[in-house]
């Protein structure tokens, strides 16, 4: 875990040092890339907020993305990613929201994605995302590479 803390060390002083904020919509990750964030000293001043959106439910009622905004996208995806970073940006209002939704393992998800893969978004100045397929199916390794990924993802924007 020290080095998911010391990525968010890095992202926190930028931010900080900005003056900007970010909100957070993980799924497979579990929290730990919320966690990550606010494990760093001061977090307050740009850790608005963040929702683990694990399921549809979840995602309706944390997010209030209505089940016609994801017709035809699936929930472990690039675009759904976006979304998700996007509709927390904007719920939290926030510089920046971050999102991640996945298969963590053991197994797949019904969708037809191995366990290993996520989907990583960034919204803000910039928006854009990214796909991770570990090829492992450890779910805790797995949950770790994915808040690593959307961490490192954050830093390359901030750069």
């Amino acid at each position: 875990m020290k080095d998911l803390y010391d990525l968010a060390g890095l992202a926190g002083e930028r931010l900080k040092a900005r003056g900007e904020t970010i909100a957070i919509a993980e799924s497979s990750s579990g929290g730990l890339l919320s966690a990550a964030l606010l494990s760093v000293p001061g977090a307050s001043v740009y850790f608005l907020g963040g929702a683990v959106v694990y399921t549809a439910k979840a995602r309706m009622r944390l997010m209030d993305i209505p089940r016609e905004a994801v017709v035809g996208m699936r929930s472990a995806s690039e675009p759904y990613a976006l979304l998700l970073a996007q509709t927390a940006r904007e719920r939290f209002g926030a510089s920046w929201g971050l999102s991640e939704t996945g298969a963590a393992g053991p197994t797949g998800n019904p969708y037809g994605d191995q366990p290993g893969h996520t989907c990583i978004a960034i919204a803000g100045n910039s928006s854009r995302a990214i796909t991770l397929e570990t090829g492992k199916p450890d779910r805790a390794e797995n949950m770790h590479a994915f808040a690593k990924a959307a961490l490192a993802l954050l830093l390359q924007e901030l750069a």
